[in-house]
Order: structure tokens, then C-alpha cells, then sequence
């Protein structure tokens, strides 16, 4: 019995890429947390990079065969002065997406782990 790998279970490339779309529009629509994305609007070619290091951010760090080539999280957010408000309504849209892509508890509670671990590298870096 093999068991799923978290890329896997995400839906791989495919599903990945869905997500993406998905967390990155809902940010956009978090008025909470908008007015930092709401500016990639206005550069569409710099809302697609950010969507393609976050797809390779997700697959690279899910078991996936794409190579995260972006900054490191320090360096990322480096100046951005979130605080615990502002990642924590990011990690919740994050889960929202992964509920209404049908995404299983587990799959969300390890993804949740994930953001969790990196908390200290995003906040008031």
C-alpha cells in the first residue's frame, strides 16, 4: 500500500495551479489583507511571477517535481511589517480555498502545519 504524497493530494500540478488562482484572488478580496495584493493588479506580469513562485513554493514543498528558485520567506517579506492579524487571515483563506476545492481535513490540518512553521520567517521580518 502506497500512500499519497501531499503533492498528490493537493492534485498535483493541476490542482496546485487551481489553488493558486484561487488564494491569490481571495487575498485579493480579504479586506483584511487586500490592500498588499490589490497593487498586483496593476502589474499583471508581476501578479504572474508571484503566482509562479508560489505554484513551485507549494509543489516543491508538497513532494513535487518543480524547483522552488524563488527567495527565501525572510528575504520574500523582508520589510513587509505583517503582523499576526494579517498572516492569520492569509492562513485562513488559504484553508477556505483548500475546503471548497474539496481538499480532505487531514490534507488542510498538514497544510496548516505548514504555514504555522513558517510564521516566524514571514511576521515582522
Amino acid at each position: 500500500m502506497t500512500t499519497a504524497t501531499l503533492y498528490e493530494r493537493l492534485g498535483g500540478e493541476r490542482g496546485i495551479a487551481a489553488l493558486v488562482e484561487d488564494i491569490v484572488e481571495t487575498h485579493m478580496q480579504n479586506p483584511r489583507i487586500q490592500a498588499r495584493f490589490l497593487p498586483y493588479r496593476e502589474d499583471p506580469a508581476h501578479l504572474e511571477e508571484v503566482k509562479g513562485h508560489l505554484r513551485d513554493f507549494l509543489s516543491s514543498g508538497s513532494g513535487g517535481p518543480q524547483e522552488y528558485r524563488g527567495r527565501s520567506m525572510p528575504e520574500a517579506h523582508r520589510g513587509m511589517n505583517i503582523n499576526e492579524a494579517e498572516y492569520m487571515a492569509a492562513v485562513d483563506d488559504i484553508l477556505d480555498v483548500l475546503d471548497r476545492h474539496g481538499i480532505d481535513p487531514q490534507t488542510r490540518l498538514e497544510v496548516l502545519g505548514i504555514a504555522y512553521s513558517l510564521k516566524g520567517e514571514i511576521m515582522y521580518v
